[in-house]
């Protein structure tokens, strides 16, 4: 008969354990904080690429021929265009219309064509460039007045608070014709903050 040997209980390894769920606890916590760096980083990039401000327009002149009946200029944009784009304000028969509510930075450039002749000095003068709201009429005010003073091309900027749904007219004294060229007739805006 074999000896029994008295029964040696296997040491049992409380740290071992301890430290194997530790470090999968780390390693769970670790793959977590990895995707939330991940998630976080393609959001930033997200916002990088869409235009700063959110709202932003850059239009340019729709020539509409040689004979100009309504002071109004009407605008084109998108990217058919080239450097024209439309992102959040709309075109609403040729004129502009933002969406939010906020303080916005408008600029605009206005070039003659057939400046430099004799006959239209006098005209020039008196020639005058207006940005205003047009709609809605309850609201209907002047944002920006530039006269030419003798020279071919207005250009000017400036920052206002527009309302959801305003919309933006430029006129221009007639019967002056604009430049139909994208580089000296353009019209924009851009969201900055809101009120």
């Amino acid at each position: 008969m074999a000896e029994e040997r008295p029964g040696c209980p296997l040491p049992r390894l409380p740290f071992a354990l301890s430290f194997l769920r530790v470090a999968w606890q780390l390693f769970f916590l670790g793959a977590a904080a990895f995707c939330f760096y991940r998630c976080l980083a393609q959001q930033q990039q997200q916002q990088r690429c869409e235009p700063a401000g959110g709202d932003i327009a850059e239009l340019q002149l729709n020539h509409t021929g040689l004979l100009r009946q309504d002071p109004r200029l009407h605008w084109q944009g998108g990217p058919a265009l080239g450097r024209s784009y439309l992102h959040g304000p709309q075109l609403d028969n040729g004129q502009l219309r933002v969406q939010r509510n906020g303080i916005y930075r408008l600029h605009v450039q206005v070039t003659l064509t057939n400046c430099s002749s004799w006959t239209q000095t006098t005209r020039l003068h008196r020639a005058t460039l207006t940005v205003g709201i047009c709609y809605p009429t309850a609201r209907s005010i002047s944002l920006l007045r530039i006269k030419f003073h003798g020279g071919c091309t207005v250009a000017s900027q400036r920052l206002t608070p527009l309302f959801q749904g305003d919309t933006l007219c430029t006129n221009l004294t007639l019967p002056l014709l604009p430049s139909p060229n994208a580089d000296e007739t353009f019209f924009g805006v851009q969201w900055v903050q809101p009120f």
